[in-house]
């Protein structure tokens, strides 16, 4: 009712003649718009149609002029013909099912846990957290490298200490080599720079109104029961949002696998993700116009996950400016 209030005095106020100071205010308006309206156009809207144009040719970069219009058909391969893109689809959508859930759960846990009163030197432990997010992805990548390294890294040889089990040696566990613990070692790549949906989390957690936690204390209520039916309640907003960054920021997965074995699937083609097929189809094979095509395909697959998500939000998401109904 507010929204539809809203257009109608909008719509009476168009109607109306702008006097010459607003067509002064929108046109400073413009101006100051006009960098990023310049820079959407030039790099954003202006590759999309061309690469839209690409995904209908026959396109290699080597040598262009040989480039013929075939039209639909590499949209017709990717969709129809090729099993690699269903398959690299399928194992980027089950490494987001358990690197997503993780990866949100612990940047959850430890904004709660630094956003407690009881701890000391919450500072210096913000900043310990947040330290690692700002090491380069590369170098990231190289270092668990040699962490999870079935000789030699700490984290087997921690492990055999603890429980007995053997870890380290060629039985011990191959976090990069076996197929069954190749995905739980990538989201240990993650889960070292949390830091960034660590502060947003705690941003949102420092929002939440001291007056509801003094209520619920007031009535008994314990730490758990703050925690499930106040806290996360007033903070879905910023889960919707990390959510929705995670969703994308998985679907295009690609530098660790990348880095680690130069985009061959080892082991066993688990890590061929979806955009690392699509970097070997269009800057190792030069078949520019089919990998246009798959560019396009997970622009529309992340359109529609984004629209379910926000399709959804109204269910479970809260917006402290909004009224339930």
């Amino acid at each position: 009712m507010a929204m539809f209030e809203a257009a109608q005095s909008l719509k009476k106020e168009s109607k109306e003649p702008m006097t010459e100071s607003r067509k002064k205010e929108a046109r400073w308006g413009l101006f100051f718009l006009s960098p990023w309206m310049i820079g959407f156009l030039l790099f954003y809207l202006l590759p999309m149609i061309a690469s839209f144009a690409f995904s209908l040719l026959r396109f290699n970069p080597a040598v262009p002029d040989e480039s013929i219009f075939i039209g639909f058909t590499n949209w017709q391969r990717a969709i129809l013909i090729d099993q690699e893109v269903r398959l690299s689809f399928t194992r980027t959508l089950h490494f987001a099912a358990i690197s997503l859930p993780i990866g949100l759960g612990f940047a959850l846990f430890l904004a709660i846990i630094l956003n407690s009163e009881s701890v000391i030197g919450k500072t210096l432990y913000r900043t310990l957290f947040y330290m690692p997010s700002m090491i380069p992805l590369v170098a990231t990548v190289l270092i668990w490298n040699g962490v999870l390294n079935e000789q030699t890294g700490w984290i087997n040889v921690l492990i055999e200490q603890i429980t007995g089990i053997q870890a380290t040696g060629t039985e011990g566990l191959r976090w990069l080599a076996d197929p069954q613990l190749v995905y739980f070692a990538y989201t240990m790549f993650g889960l070292w720079g949390v830091g960034n949906a660590m502060i947003i989390f705690l941003a949102g957690l420092q929002g939440v109104p001291t007056e509801l936690y003094e209520a619920a204390e007031i009535d008994g209520a314990s730490w758990l029961t703050r925690l499930f039916r106040i806290t996360i309640p007033m903070i879905t907003s910023v889960i919707f949002y990390q959510l929705v960054l995670g969703v994308i920021g998985s679907l295009q997965y690609f530098l660790a696998p990348f880095v680690l074995n130069q985009g061959t699937g080892f082991p066993q083609g688990m890590t061929r993700f979806y955009m690392v097929y699509f970097y070997k189809q269009s800057f190792s094979f030069f078949n520019m116009g089919y990998g246009a095509t798959l560019a396009w395909l997970m622009f529309i697959v992340s359109l529609i996950l984004t629209i379910v998500l926000f399709g959804t939000a109204k269910y479970w998401v809260y917006y402290a400016q909004e009224e339930r109904k």
